[in-house]
């Protein structure tokens, strides 16, 4: 699918390109993030996963797992920031037009402009926000994804050390057919559904502590869930020493 650029209530706002202001951002950025990804309110997904973000500088490493979601179909997935936002993921009173569904621009208050699009080949930017055909297909419903050394700004790289960055996956089955369809039309491209870009999983990306992921976190609970948990903690545990994250190795570099 060609890769549209109209991005309304995601688009990279100016607020995400221009430098914080304070004595930390003379150094590059540096530091290990982790979320634990849940299903979005009211959006009725039943899946989980974890997202962990390295940083160095102005590149970051992103690992990501997830099981639960709408099978063998796009799920884009993106990291987002926003100066304005709260920096979380949006709850059920962020439902503005009362249709007991949140889309992605009713998410934006909560978690903010698209600044990292978690694609698999080619371009990373906001602009590949909706290109469908670069996205995890999720086989199985599962989401196994890694990928290195993408450039983000300085404003970017802080934001996630700071813990102001949230994951997001999109794609969402209401009508539980196995795919993407319906009458009501997606808020960011009109030529699909809004089941193709509704949020199912977010996550605040938090820095990691020491000790790998707390697997007694709140949320969703069940073996799927545990089981994701430790993977994310294993994948960190392994980028960890004497305190300090260190540069993951990657095999798919940008």
């Amino acid at each position: 699918m060609r890769t549209t650029s109209k991005m309304a209530g995601i688009a990279l706002g100016a607020a995400a390109l221009v430098p914080f202001m304070g004595a930390g951002i003379a150094q590059a950025a540096d530091g290990g993030t982790m979320a634990t990804l849940r299903p979005v309110a009211l959006n009725g997904v039943q899946a989980n996963g974890t997202a962990m973000v390295t940083v160095h500088g102005n590149r970051v490493d992103v690992t990501m797992a997830a099981a639960g979601l709408l099978p063998d179909n796009p799920h884009a997935a993106h990291i987002h920031f926003g100066a304005e936002a709260r920096h979380e993921c949006p709850r059920a009173g962020d439902d503005a037009n009362g249709d007991n569904h949140l889309n992605t621009s009713e998410g934006g208050p909560a978690y903010g402009d698209i600044v990292v699009s978690l694609t698999k080949t080619g371009d990373t930017s906001p602009k590949s926000g909706l290109a469908i055909d670069r996205f995890d297909t999720a086989p199985g419903g599962k989401i196994n994804y890694e990928r290195g050394s993408i450039n983000v700004s300085d404003a970017v790289a802080q934001a996630i050390v700071d813990g102001k960055s949230v994951v997001v996956v999109h794609g969402v089955d209401y009508n539980k057919n196995g795919k993407y369809d319906g009458s009501t039309k997606s808020d960011l491209d009109p030529k699909l559904p809004t089941e193709a870009t509704d949020p199912a999983l977010c996550g605040v990306l938090a820095a990691a502590p020491a000790g790998g992921m707390d697997t007694g976190a709140g949320g969703t609970s069940g073996s799927q869930d545990n089981q994701l948990m430790l993977l994310g903690g294993g994948l960190l545990l392994a980028a960890v020493g004497t305190g300090t994250v260190a540069a993951r190795k990657v095999r798919n570099r940008a």
